[in-house]
């Protein structure tokens, strides 16, 4: 398997990982439902930190109506928020990952515009997801579609961590396309939903970290401390390393979902587990917030770097195995 494929293989394992442990912000609630989270295990009812209660979404016609018989779980208490998926199975942003790596292999390329076609299609499709929740850049494009905007038009300026989890994805999909260009179109790409500077600079340094790990042969540490010093210190990042993840993300960084943290809290966990695939993504997991969009970044850098063990290749990622 390629290094790219198992770099989009890691970041899929890291999400179905963290899935039913998604956004528990309390650790000792975390370990009281799940134990130690180092295997797939499925999502389970009462989630303690579900906002699903305050959350609501009333799409203005059938071109914006992507909650459809999930609509009716919204407005509950401690729903959980990926509450029907099976264990080892992927929450909705990355199952769009993986439908993007079909598409453009299938495709033979990446065109924005016609990808935004794919994306409305699925989501309006009956039946096509299985998730309860869906993100806030998703029920803002689609009520700007049902408003009759074009497509292109739809994104908004979402700061949240969530608009990484396809670009490695897509990096395999475009698999032996130079380096600028991948930049450029990885940037197009995530600017068609996450417009935001910040969001869009995360993604650019997690291609160049890719890139230095996979075609340079660099190790994480090199290339995190060349790509992503400006996000995270290896300096310091070393020097935390004795400390329990628990404090590094949750008092140095948090681990909630608003990029200005969780790109360093995402490197930090790579960089602390640069050797040791299975131990990364656990702690990934265990950290809670909003573990499974860190994944994108934290299970790609350490696919990249050691592969994924068989036991934590999900079931949704057999066309990447079959065409690595």
């Amino acid at each position: 398997m390629n290094r790219w494929t198992s770099a989009y293989l890691g970041s899929l394992a890291a999400d179905a990982l963290a899935m039913p442990v998604h956004w528990y912000y309390d650790r000792a609630a975390l370990r009281r439902d799940y134990g130690v989270v180092d295997h797939f295990m499925a999502p389970r009812n009462p989630h303690p930190g579900s906002i699903l209660w305050r959350s609501s979404y009333v799409p203005l016609n059938d071109r914006g109506d992507i909650l459809r018989e999930q609509a009716q779980y919204w407005g509950q208490r401690e729903v959980h928020y990926h509450q029907f998926l099976k264990a080892g199975e992927n929450t909705l942003n990355f199952k769009l990952a993986s439908e993007l790596y079909r598409w453009v292999k299938q495709n033979g390329a990446y065109d924005p515009e016609a990808w935004l076609q794919r994306y409305i299609s699925c989501m309006l499709e009956p039946g096509w997801h299985r998730d309860t929740y869906v993100e806030e850049y998703h029920r803002a494009f689609f009520t700007r579609y049902a408003q009759g905007k074009e497509p292109l038009k739809c994104g908004i300026s979402d700061e949240h961590i969530g608009g990484l989890a396809t670009v490695p994805a897509l990096l395999a999909a475009l698999e032996g396309t130079p380096r600028e260009a991948l930049r450029r179109t990885v940037k197009q790409h995530v600017a068609l939903t996450h417009a935001h500077a910040n969001v869009l600079r995360a993604a650019d340094t997690l291609v160049r970290v890719l890139w230095a790990v996979i075609e340079e042969d660099l190790s994480l540490h090199e290339a995190i401390r060349r790509e992503g010093g400006d996000w995270l210190s290896g300096t310091k990042a070393d020097s935390w390393r004795s400390q329990p993840d628990e404090k590094v993300i949750g008092e140095r960084f948090s681990p909630a979902c608003y990029i200005a943290e969780a790109m360093p809290a995402a490197l930090y966990l790579a960089w602390k587990y640069h050797d040791d695939f299975a131990a990364g993504i656990t702690a990934n997991a265990m950290v809670g917030g909003d573990n499974c969009h860190r994944g994108a970044v934290t299970g790609s850098l350490l696919g990249a770097a050691c592969g994924v063990p068989a036991n934590f290749v999900v079931s949704g990622s057999a066309d990447a195995q079959a065409s690595a």
